[in-house]
Protein backbone atom coordinates (compact mmCIF):
# COMPACT_ATOMS: atom_id res chain seq x y z
CA UNK A 1 0.00 0.00 0.00
CA UNK A 2 2.73 2.35 -0.56
CA UNK A 3 0.99 3.73 -3.26
CA UNK A 4 -1.74 5.18 -1.69
CA UNK A 5 0.37 6.42 1.07
CA UNK A 6 -0.39 10.41 1.10
CA UNK A 7 2.76 12.35 2.22
CA UNK A 8 2.40 15.57 4.41
CA UNK A 9 4.25 17.65 2.52
CA UNK A 10 1.44 16.89 -0.47
CA UNK A 11 -1.21 18.00 2.12
CA UNK A 12 0.53 20.83 2.75
CA UNK A 13 1.78 21.56 -0.82
CA UNK A 14 -2.19 21.26 -1.95
CA UNK A 15 -3.63 23.59 0.87
CA UNK A 16 -0.84 26.02 0.06
CA UNK A 17 -1.85 25.78 -3.33
CA UNK A 18 -5.47 26.82 -2.11
CA UNK A 19 -4.48 29.01 0.03
CA UNK A 20 -2.40 30.77 -2.97
CA UNK A 21 -5.54 30.13 -5.36
CA UNK A 22 -7.80 32.13 -3.21
CA UNK A 23 -5.38 35.02 -2.54
CA UNK A 24 -4.77 35.57 -5.59
CA UNK A 25 -8.40 35.27 -6.56
CA UNK A 26 -9.18 37.85 -4.25
CA UNK A 27 -5.84 40.00 -4.87
CA UNK A 28 -4.96 39.73 -8.28
CA UNK A 29 -7.87 38.31 -10.05
CA UNK A 30 -10.68 40.60 -8.99
CA UNK A 31 -8.44 43.50 -9.18
CA UNK A 32 -7.06 43.10 -12.85
CA UNK A 33 -10.83 41.83 -14.26
CA UNK A 34 -12.26 44.92 -12.35
CA UNK A 35 -9.70 46.98 -14.21
CA UNK A 36 -10.14 45.07 -17.28
CA UNK A 37 -14.20 45.48 -16.90
CA UNK A 38 -13.31 49.54 -16.18
CA UNK A 39 -11.35 49.28 -19.27
CA UNK A 40 -13.72 48.06 -21.25
CA UNK A 41 -16.46 50.28 -20.20
CA UNK A 42 -13.70 53.37 -20.79
CA UNK A 43 -13.36 52.02 -24.60
CA UNK A 44 -16.82 51.59 -25.38
CA UNK A 45 -17.49 55.46 -23.75
CA UNK A 46 -14.65 56.37 -26.02
CA UNK A 47 -16.17 54.74 -28.59
CA UNK A 48 -19.73 56.12 -28.56
CA UNK A 49 -18.19 59.58 -27.99
CA UNK A 50 -16.14 59.20 -31.55
CA UNK A 51 -19.50 57.84 -32.65
CA UNK A 52 -21.68 61.14 -31.56
CA UNK A 53 -18.50 63.62 -32.99
CA UNK A 54 -18.62 61.99 -36.40
CA UNK A 55 -22.65 62.36 -36.25
CA UNK A 56 -21.96 65.97 -35.20
CA UNK A 57 -18.96 66.26 -37.91
CA UNK A 58 -21.76 64.95 -40.61
CA UNK A 59 -24.48 67.17 -39.47
CA UNK A 60 -21.46 70.23 -39.16
CA UNK A 61 -20.50 68.93 -43.05
CA UNK A 62 -24.06 68.92 -44.25
CA UNK A 63 -24.74 72.19 -42.88
CA UNK A 64 -20.93 73.68 -44.38
CA UNK A 65 -22.64 72.12 -47.70
CA UNK A 66 -25.86 73.89 -47.09
CA UNK A 67 -24.62 76.76 -46.56
CA UNK A 68 -22.12 76.53 -49.39
CA UNK A 69 -24.51 76.57 -51.80
CA UNK A 70 -26.63 78.25 -50.55
CA UNK A 71 -24.10 81.03 -51.50
CA UNK A 72 -23.06 80.41 -54.36
CA UNK A 73 -27.02 80.57 -55.11
CA UNK A 74 -26.85 84.38 -53.85
CA UNK A 75 -22.93 84.58 -55.97
CA UNK A 76 -25.19 83.59 -58.99
CA UNK A 77 -28.27 85.65 -58.03
CA UNK A 78 -26.23 89.17 -57.29
CA UNK A 79 -23.98 88.26 -60.51
CA UNK A 80 -27.40 87.79 -62.63
CA UNK A 81 -28.70 91.24 -61.01
CA UNK A 82 -25.28 92.67 -61.89
CA UNK A 83 -25.75 91.58 -65.20
CA UNK A 84 -29.31 93.06 -65.57
CA UNK A 85 -28.51 96.51 -64.08
CA UNK A 86 -25.54 96.88 -66.66
CA UNK A 87 -28.01 95.47 -69.11
CA UNK A 88 -30.56 98.43 -68.17
CA UNK A 89 -27.87 100.63 -67.62
CA UNK A 90 -26.70 100.11 -70.94
CA UNK A 91 -30.11 100.54 -72.64
CA UNK A 92 -30.84 103.38 -70.44
CA UNK A 93 -27.59 105.12 -72.41
CA UNK A 94 -27.96 104.08 -75.92
CA UNK A 95 -31.89 105.38 -75.48
CA UNK A 96 -30.46 108.48 -74.19
CA UNK A 97 -28.15 108.78 -77.28
CA UNK A 98 -30.99 107.83 -79.64
CA UNK A 99 -32.99 110.63 -78.30
CA UNK A 100 -29.69 113.16 -78.26
CA UNK A 101 -29.16 112.45 -81.81
CA UNK A 102 -32.52 112.72 -82.90
CA UNK A 103 -33.28 116.05 -81.12
CA UNK A 104 -30.15 117.28 -83.02
CA UNK A 105 -31.33 115.81 -86.48
CA UNK A 106 -34.45 117.57 -85.56
CA UNK A 107 -32.29 120.75 -84.72
CA UNK A 108 -30.85 120.50 -87.87
CA UNK A 109 -33.74 119.97 -89.81
CA UNK A 110 -35.63 122.73 -88.62
CA UNK A 111 -32.55 124.54 -89.03
CA UNK A 112 -31.97 123.54 -92.45
CA UNK A 113 -35.65 124.71 -93.15
CA UNK A 114 -35.53 127.86 -91.36
CA UNK A 115 -32.19 128.44 -94.05
CA UNK A 116 -34.10 127.77 -96.94
CA UNK A 117 -37.14 129.61 -96.09
CA UNK A 118 -34.66 132.61 -95.28
CA UNK A 119 -32.85 132.20 -98.70
CA UNK A 120 -36.46 132.44 -100.31
CA UNK A 121 -37.42 135.14 -98.78
CA UNK A 122 -34.23 137.06 -100.00
CA UNK A 123 -34.62 135.78 -103.96
CA UNK A 124 -38.02 136.74 -103.75
CA UNK A 125 -36.98 140.25 -102.92
CA UNK A 126 -34.71 140.06 -105.39
CA UNK A 127 -36.36 138.54 -107.95
CA UNK A 128 -39.42 141.62 -107.20
CA UNK A 129 -36.50 144.26 -107.23
CA UNK A 130 -35.08 142.98 -110.77
CA UNK A 131 -39.01 142.63 -111.53
CA UNK A 132 -39.73 145.76 -110.86
CA UNK A 133 -36.80 147.49 -112.27
CA UNK A 134 -37.32 145.23 -115.83
CA UNK A 135 -41.00 146.32 -115.36
CA UNK A 136 -40.20 149.88 -115.28
CA UNK A 137 -37.78 149.63 -117.80
CA UNK A 138 -40.39 148.30 -119.88
CA UNK A 139 -42.99 150.73 -119.38
CA UNK A 140 -40.42 153.61 -119.97
CA UNK A 141 -41.76 155.16 -116.56
CA UNK A 142 -39.44 157.06 -114.30
CA UNK A 143 -39.08 154.91 -111.30
CA UNK A 144 -40.52 156.11 -108.02
CA UNK A 145 -40.30 154.93 -104.48
CA UNK A 146 -44.34 154.78 -104.62
CA UNK A 147 -44.42 152.90 -108.04
CA UNK A 148 -41.79 150.53 -107.13
CA UNK A 149 -43.51 149.82 -103.93
CA UNK A 150 -46.47 149.41 -105.65
CA UNK A 151 -44.86 146.94 -108.19
CA UNK A 152 -43.13 145.14 -104.98
CA UNK A 153 -46.55 144.44 -103.63
CA UNK A 154 -48.27 143.06 -106.81
CA UNK A 155 -45.38 141.09 -107.52
CA UNK A 156 -45.37 139.34 -104.21
CA UNK A 157 -48.91 139.20 -103.90
CA UNK A 158 -49.00 137.11 -107.63
CA UNK A 159 -46.04 134.89 -106.47
CA UNK A 160 -47.46 134.21 -103.32
CA UNK A 161 -44.46 135.71 -101.03
CA UNK A 162 -44.75 137.42 -97.78
CA UNK A 163 -44.88 141.20 -97.99
CA UNK A 164 -41.59 141.92 -96.86
CA UNK A 165 -41.27 145.68 -98.08
CA UNK A 166 -41.09 146.96 -94.24
CA UNK A 167 -37.92 145.12 -93.70
CA UNK A 168 -35.96 145.71 -96.59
Amino acid sequence: MELLRIDWNVIFTIINLIVLYLALRKFLIRPVTNIMEQRKSMIEGQLEDARKQREQADELKTQYEKQLAEAHEESAGIVEQARKNAQAEYESRIDAADAEAERIIRNAHKAVELEREKTVRELQSEIAVLAVAAAGKVLGEASTRENNQLLYEQFLAKAGGVNDADGK
